[in-house]
């Protein structure tokens, strides 16, 4: 087992290639009520009998992007209060980012924060959202529009997750382990070189490693800046525009395959600018091809999704904020593109 110290408003271990019960056991001990949040999909692999001392709760949602909402955390929380949830009891949210991202939430509100455990069980999950303490849900504006910064006291890394995994939400997962190729750490782009998302899915020894280094360029930039004043937004290299196209796919689309086109995008502006090469453009549609996902967005969408690009939350008034690259490892921000510019980028992406 592998941890990386994650620096945030306090320190916390992301433990990989852990068992996560044995683990949570632990972490359990000396807690009165730990309550289990999970989706539909995990149903058959959450239940277990508990060694502990503690009472332990399960609480089911939907599976996806509609467990973010309004109507379950308000569930949930009614829920905690209908269990006696005090303090000193933790929350514990296993499934995919969605799931530890409304648990998150729900833990930093309730009480006004108490602790709680990650348990991702996608590679979207394991390299982005359980780790870094942003925790939100969606309004019907946008993507995490509601959300706090709160901490997970741990983050649980058990590959054995990954075996429930369809094809598809495998793959998805690798829109941001290449994200984090390109920022910080062009290694991972080459370790990904001729590989697709079925070779990998056979290696977990590649898996495992691509994991970790992707979960360092997280806990470094987290740890430069918790609170996302300027640094941290380098993670969301390729979300302003794939963020938009979530939302107006409604969710149909995995949020890796959104982001996969945000990516390239973004790459076409940087291009335009003279910021990155034809072969770093290049290379960003050949990586993600290779892992089977998408790179084009319907033409008849951009007039749906020029508004939604306003609601990106490094949008600062009206001026819309690009994270681009000026190499490979290397970051910069666009403050200056105009509608003719973000369109005809568009295009290029476009079918």
């Amino acid at each position: 087992m592998k941890s990386i110290a994650v620096q945030a408003e306090r320190t916390y271990e992301v433990s990989i290639d852990c068992s996560w019960k044995s683990e949570l056991l632990q972490i359990a001990q000396g807690r009165s009520r730990v309550a289990i949040i999970y989706s539909s999909q995990m149903r058959e692999s959450i239940r277990f009998e508990a060694d502990a001392d503690a009472e332990f709760h399960f609480f089911e949602v939907s599976d996806g992007e509609s467990a973010k909402s309004v109507s379950t955390l308000s569930s949930l929380w009614n829920w905690l209060g209908a269990a006696g949830f005090t303090r000193s009891d933790l929350i514990v949210g296993v499934g995919g980012g969605a799931i530890t991202d409304l648990t998150g939430f729900a833990a930093a509100t309730w009480l006004r924060g108490i602790d709680w455990v990650a348990v991702p069980t996608s590679i979207a999950g394991m390299v982005d959202a359980s780790v870094g303490g942003k925790t939100g849900i969606n309004s019907d504006f946008g993507k995490n529009l509601i959300g706090a910064f709160h901490s997970p006291q741990s983050v649980l890394i058990d590959f054995s997750w990954l075996e429930t995994l369809s094809q598809r939400d495998f793959a998805a997962g690798f829109a941001e382990v290449i994200k984090c190729g390109f920022i910080v750490d062009p290694q991972i782009l080459t370790l990904l070189s001729g590989h697709t998302s079925q070779s990998l899915h056979s290696n977990a020894r590649l898996v495992s490693e691509l994991v970790a280094r992707s979960i360092q360029v997280k806990a470094d930039v987290v740890g430069a800046d918790f609170r996302e004043s300027f640094a941290r937004e380098v993670l969301n290299y390729g979300h302003t525009l794939g963020h938009a196209i979530e939302s107006h796919s409604k969710y149909s689309l995995r949020h890796g395959e959104a982001i996969s086109i945000g990516l390239v995008y973004a790459a076409e502006l940087a291009h335009a600018r003279g910021l990155i090469t034809t072969e770093i453009l290049d290379q960003h549609r050949e990586l993600l091809h290779a892992q089977g996902l998408p790179t084009s967005y319907p033409s008849s969408a951009w007039p749906a999704l020029w508004p939604l690009l306003a609601l990106d939350k490094k949008a600062r008034g009206r001026q819309l904020r690009f994270v681009v690259l000026n190499g490979l490892g290397s970051t910069t921000r666009l403050e200056d593109l105009n509608e003719s510019e973000l369109s005809s980028a568009y295009e290029r992406i476009s079918t």
